[in-house]
């Protein structure tokens, strides 16, 4: 199999996961952890995808179409999981911000009025 190594796609996908967890601890703005968060989702469907096309290579039918597509439908799942998270985390955000007139996370500990 020629083209880019396994290992490349997985130093990619440590990058992005690392520099996500970073966003996420060290970002008091609650929209930049909330990007902190969409990186890290992203790493793990990098890593999905790339072990599925270097574990489970692609099997011809007799039909001529290609099969063995596990790693794409996780990959779908979690696309959607991370815009269902999105658009709950924002909907959270813009209500504190309402409330608060701060996006700031620490601010979104005590709920009470």
């Amino acid at each position: 199999m020629s083209g880019v190594p396994l290992l490349a796609y997985l130093i990619v996908a440590a990058l992005l996961f690392c520099i996500g967890l970073y966003a996420t601890m060290a970002r008091r703005n609650a929209i930049a952890i909330l990007m902190g968060v969409e990186l890290m989702l992203n790493a793990v469907n990098v890593n999905l995808v790339a072990f599925w096309r270097f574990l489970s290579p692609m099997q011809n039918t007799p039909s001529g179409l290609q099969t063995a597509m596990a790693g794409q439908a996780f990959t779908v799942f979690v696309f959607v999981v991370a815009a269902a998270e999105v658009a709950v985390g924002l909907a959270l955000i813009i209500s504190i911000y309402r409330n608060r007139r701060s996006v700031v996370a620490e601010d979104a500990t005590t709920l009470q009025g």
